[in-house]
């Protein structure tokens, strides 16, 4: 949402259809900043964060990402087709339906629902599988491209963030 109010804001400029103030230059300095904090957190977790490597077999899978993933979508294609930059009450709703939004993701653990994931052409799974004890479990997972019923390792990043590694086996 952020990238396409960004976009929305360069549009404006170039065309000379946005007034520039203080509160456009405002809200074009939170959305920017927001979105470069969002893609920095997201390869800080990839990358930087302690992993543990563990070895499952998956016994089944199922791809969710599309569960959620068009309604949230459309969702903020509506949102930043109809915000204005240039109204203090727009930056104040947006401000506040982004809070409420994260909370009820965050909540209810729907991590899969994320844009930038899908554009980097992760897939997220709920899969059953069997670890290195022997033990029949359930998880939620990132992965690029197709799962396959097989043994992988996966990097855990934390309980919401796990990637399957198909380079090794």
């Amino acid at each position: 949402m952020y990238f396409l109010v960004l976009i929305k804001f360069i549009v404006g400029t170039i065309s000379q259809t946005i007034e520039i103030n203080f509160l456009t230059i405002f809200t074009f300095v939170i959305f920017f900043l927001l979105t470069v904090f969002g893609i920095a957190g997201l390869i800080w977790n990839m990358h930087y964060t302690k992993v543990k490597d563990v070895k499952i077999k998956i016994l089944s899978h199922k791809n969710i990402t599309d569960q959620h993933f068009l309604s949230y979508f459309s969702l903020f294609v509506l949102y930043a087709l109809s915000f204005e930059l240039t109204k203090p009450s727009m930056l104040t709703i947006s401000f506040i339906i982004i809070i409420l939004i994260g909370i009820v993701y965050v909540n209810n653990k729907m991590f899969y629902i994320n844009p930038l994931l899908s554009i980097l052409g992760y897939n997220f799974y709920e899969v059953k599988y069997t670890d290195e004890n022997s033990q029949n479990k359930t998880l939620t997972l990132f992965c690029k491209g197709e799962i396959e019923l097989k043994t992988y390792k996966v990097k855990k990043l934390n309980d919401n963030f796990v990637f399957i590694n198909k380079k090794n086996k």
